[in-house]
């Protein structure tokens, strides 16, 4: 027999279920709890991301511009909307400046005229001006990374302090600034060239981890704290005790000799855009012969997965940039330059 507590409790419960079921049923949606968790953005920014429409991204004396328009994010200097992929990290950025937390703080009486030099400050390495619909909001200077390379140096205009924010903060908007200048690019290498254009997004400079799928194999690349080219398995080394990659330089040179040669891959034709899924069969692209996935530093997610299909002809094959990019030709000479680089590090088949 159950005590009379017990019995308090179940008719309790079953009545506060009653009236949470009654709110769903009237209002379509489960009621808010306000006071159980309560969020709020650590950020430098206090502005939501979603009221930000112009963004003025500067390093040195180049600058891009994005506005927020009604179809999406424009870039100055091209026409229409920017490619999804964009988007997002403008979006990603915009969220990682109101809501990452600085890891540190240096307020201004620990600072002196030469300290914003030494942070990279002076002058700023990036600049990230942002503005709403009244005008501006705020300017975000990036500086270096900190010695150990996982944050980096960052001050608002107007203000003295000096905060160390998470390295990918500032990583997204060199990812974002990079596509926008591919964008621009290929508008101006498709004029010169009836149509032709860049085949990736990015450029390699914003690449960090590049893994190549063939014959059944992965095979992983990726840079050392350098900066330079090394297979993930059997051609690096650790420095003393650190638990750090070190690439062999001789391999190094024989990766980025073929990886950056992905900076100028162009697009031979256009065969088919946005092809349907049953279509892909036959271009190869189904079971592709090749794949290539490209990663930014600090991300788990590909900034370009391209794949490499059957062959076109004897000097082109099919290829597109999944999920769902066109299906285009490039060079089979790319193919046998990625070929040629998994034997070079004895991950041929």
């Amino acid at each position: 027999m159950k005590r009379p507590g017990a019995r308090f409790l179940a008719t309790l419960a079953a009545g506060v279920l009653i009236v949470l079921l009654a709110v769903l049923v009237v209002s379509g949606e489960w009621p808010e709890f306000r006071g159980l968790v309560h969020f709020a953005p650590d950020g430098l920014v206090a502005t939501e991301p979603s009221a930000v429409t112009r963004v003025e991204v500067r390093a040195k004396q180049e600058g891009i511009t994005f506005r927020r328009e009604a179809g999406g994010w424009t870039v100055d200097g091209a026409a229409g909307a920017v490619p999804a992929e964009l988007g997002s990290h403008i979006d990603i950025g915009l969220r990682f400046i109101h809501v990452s937390k600085p890891m540190r703080e240096i307020p201004a009486n620990e600072l002196d005229p030469a300290s914003f030099a030494e942070f990279g400050l002076d002058p700023p390495a990036n600049v990230v001006a942002l503005g709403d619909a009244k005008g501006p909001v705020a300017t975000i200077n990036f500086g270096v990374l900190n010695p150990s390379g996982t944050s980096q140096y960052v001050r608002l205009g107007g203000a003295a302090t000096v905060y160390l924010m998470p390295r990918h903060v500032g990583a997204e908007w060199q990812v974002a600034t990079d596509m926008a200048r591919r964008l621009l690019t290929q508008g101006e290498t498709a004029a010169a060239n009836r149509g032709a254009g860049l085949l990736l997004p990015m450029s390699m400079a914003q690449v960090w981890t590049a893994e190549i799928v063939f014959a059944g194999k992965l095979t992983r690349f990726e840079r050392d704290a350098a900066g330079n080219w090394f297979r993930h398995v059997g051609q690096h080394s650790h420095t003393g005790s650190a638990n750090a990659h070190v690439a062999d330089p001789k391999q190094a040179r024989i990766i980025a000799a073929a990886l950056d040669a992905f900076d100028e891959t162009a697009i031979e034709k256009r065969v088919a855009a946005g092809a349907d899924p049953g279509q892909l069969a036959k271009y190869g692209l189904t079971l592709p012969h090749l794949i290539v996935l490209l990663y930014s530093r600090d991300s788990s997610t590909p900034l370009a997965r391209l794949e490499l299909g059957a062959a076109a002809d004897n000097l082109d094959r099919y290829a597109r940039l999944a999920p769902d990019g066109d299906v285009v030709t490039v060079a089979e000479f790319e193919v046998h330059r990625v070929t040629e680089l998994l034997k070079a590090v004895g991950a041929g088949s």
